[in-house]
C-alpha cells in the first residue's frame, strides 16, 4: 500500500498571506526600519481581530489592572508580538473598562481600575509581587532585549535551564513576567492524537468537485498521482485509489512505536514492518475488525 503520508506531501506553492500576519509583519518592519519615533509614508496598522472571528478564550486568563491602558496595550502588542482581540471598551469618563490581547494561544485581559463595583488598584512600581505572569515566547533573548529598550526592569537575564531558556522582568506598568522558550524536544502533542487523516476515494476528481462545492475546499497536488492536499489543513489529504474501498484512514501519534505494535498484536490486530521516513517512523496496521490505520512516531 502506498504510504498515505507520502500522498499528503506537496511541493511548496506561494499563497496569499494571512491578513493578520501581514498586518503584524508590516508593523514590525516599520518599527525595525524607523524606530519608535520614525515617520514614513508606510501607514502603521494595529492588528485587531474582530469579535466575530474570535474563538472563546482559554479556561484561565489573567486580568490585570493598569494605570494607562492605552500605553499598556501598545507595549504588550509590541513586546510580545501580540494582537488585539476585539475593540477596546471605553467608559463614560474615558477610562478603558476592558481590553483583550492575544499572546500566542492565550488571552491577557486588562482595564484601568476594577471590574464593576470591585475596586482594583494598578501596581505602582511594587517591590514585592503576589503574582507572576508566565509566558512562552519563541526567543527569550530577543523579547527581553526589546522589553528593556521599551522601559522594562530586567530582573533575571536569559539563562538556560533543563526546562528551557528563561528570563524575568517587570514591565513599565508594574507587572512581573517570567519568560520561557521550551527546549526543542518539548511538545504539547499527546500519545493517541490523530496526526494525519487520509480520505481514500475511488475517483479523486469527483471527490474534489463534491467537497469543493459543499465545503469550499481548494486543492493542491501531492507528491503522488491522485493525491491532493487542502491548503490550511496540513494534517489532511485525499487519495484516489480504485483498488481500495472508500474509507477514512487515521494515523495516530505514538512515542514508542515498538511498544505500540506489541499492543496491536496482543489485541488481535496486525501490523506490517516499520518504515523509516524523513518525517519519522511509520507502520501500517489493521485492528481486530479489519479497519486500517497507521501509527507514527516523530523523528
Amino acid at each position: 500500500m502506498t504510504d498515505p503520508m507520502d500522498a499528503l506531501r506537496a511541493p511548496v506553492q506561494p499563497v496569499d498571506p494571512d491578513p493578520i500576519f501581514a498586518d503584524d509583519l508590516r508593523e514590525r518592519l516599520r518599527r525595525a526600519v524607523l524606530g519608535p519615533t520614525g515617520a514614513s509614508e508606510m501607514t502603521a496598522q494595529k492588528t485587531v481581530v474582530p469579535e466575530s472571528e474570535l474563538g472563546w478564550g482559554p479556561t484561565l486568563s489573567p486580568y490585570i489592572a493598569v494605570s494607562d491602558a492605552r500605553a499598556a496595550i501598545d507595549w504588550y502588542l509590541e513586546v510580545f508580538d501580540a494582537h488585539q482581540r476585539g475593540e477596546v471598551y471605553e467608559m463614560e469618563d474615558g477610562a478603558i473598562g476592558h481590553a483583550e490581547i492575544g499572546i500566542g494561544d492565550a488571552v491577557l485581559m486588562l482595564a484601568e481600575g476594577g471590574v464593576g463595583d470591585v475596586p482594583v488598584t494598578a501596581p505602582d512600581s511594587p517591590r514585592t509581587f503576589s503574582t507572576t505572569l508566565h509566558v512562552q515566547v519563541p526567543d527569550v533573548d530577543a523579547t527581553v532585549a526589546l522589553a528593556e529598550q521599551r522601559g522594562a526592569a530586567i530582573e533575571r537575564r536569559p539563562e538556560d535551564q533543563p526546562y528551557g531558556r528563561v528570563a524575568a522582568f517587570v514591565d513599565p506598568f508594574g507587572h512581573r513576567w517570567l519568560l520561557n522558550t521550551p527546549p526543542p524536544t518539548a511538545t504539547r502533542h499527546r500519545v493517541g492524537e490523530i496526526a494525519y487523516t487520509t480520505m481514500v476515494v475511488a475517483d479523486d476528481e469527483k471527490a474534489k468537485a463534491f467537497y469543493g462545492a459543499v465545503l469550499g475546499w481548494e486543492f493542491e497536488s501531492g507528491s503522488l498521482p491522485h493525491a491532493w492536499g487542502v491548503p490550511g489543513m496540513a494534517d489532511f489529504g485525499i487519495w484516489g485509489d480504485r483498488s481500495q474501498r472508500p474509507e477514512v484512514q487515521l494515523c495516530y501519534r505514538v512515542n514508542d512505536l515498538d511498544a505500540a505494535l506489541e499492543r496491536v498484536r496482543a489485541n488481535n490486530g496486525t501490523a506490517e514492518e516499520i518504515q523509516r521516513k524523513p518525517y519519522g517512523l511509520m507502520v501500517e496496521c489493521t485492528d481486530d475488525q479489519g479497519a486500517r490505520f497507521q501509527l507514527w512516531a516523530a523523528p
